[in-house]
């Protein structure tokens, strides 16, 4: 059986990372990209490489998952000079009992979620130019969801940008829009 190592180190753009290695089923583990754990600066830069990246497409306005796609947005939107970023919400609120939704389920979680687009900011998307972001990008079923979401309420996508992508499934999943896919970098799976 083979000896999986417990960090590994990735490279986000410019940056390098060491992300601890945690299993996720009997059968895989993942290097666990947790963007809140690396700082301002970090996720600063990389959001700065991404909306690089993404400049030349004009996007209006920048999309995001709740909860770790939040800083990725927000330093996404501040590099290209934007000032209004909407996130997709995973948590019913209050407000949010007639939002759009759109059924996930993400790697990295035990359990099925939903995306929500509360139905105030449906203007603030319809007919607009959307680069959506998140931190990490791996089998491509939440950001497959979140697109077609984006797209249910009248977006145009312009991009789909993460820090980074893991593994080989996402490009299927997403195949609609490899022409505007880019990742900061790439990370292994691990199958135990």
């Amino acid at each position: 059986m083979p000896v999986i190592p417990t960090t590994y180190v990735a490279t986000v753009g410019s940056q390098q990372v060491e992300l601890p290695i945690v299993a996720v089923s009997p059968d895989l583990s993942i290097a666990l990209m947790m963007v809140i754990d690396h700082g301002v600066r970090f996720v600063e830069t990389a959001g700065e490489e991404l909306a690089g990246h993404f400049a030349a497409a004009r996007p209006e306005v920048v999309v995001a998952p709740a909860t770790l796609g939040i800083p990725v947005a927000i330093a996404v939107t501040r590099a290209l000079g934007l000032d209004d970023y909407v996130i997709l919400q995973k948590t019913r609120k209050v407000h949010l009992g007639d939002a759009l939704e759109a059924p996930v389920h993400a790697i990295t979680s035990t359990s099925g979620q939903a995306l929500l687009l509360d139905r105030a900011r449906l203007g603030d998307v319809a007919g607009h130019r959307v680069l959506f972001v998140d931190d990490v990008i791996s089998t491509g079923s939440s950001s497959g969801a979140a697109l077609a979401l984006l797209e249910e309420a009248g977006a145009e996508i312009v991009g789909v940008g993460a820090l980074l992508a893991e593994g080989d499934g996402w490009p299927d999943a997403l195949s609609a829009y490899e022409d505007r896919l880019f990742a900061l970098g790439r990370i292994p799976l691990f199958p135990r």
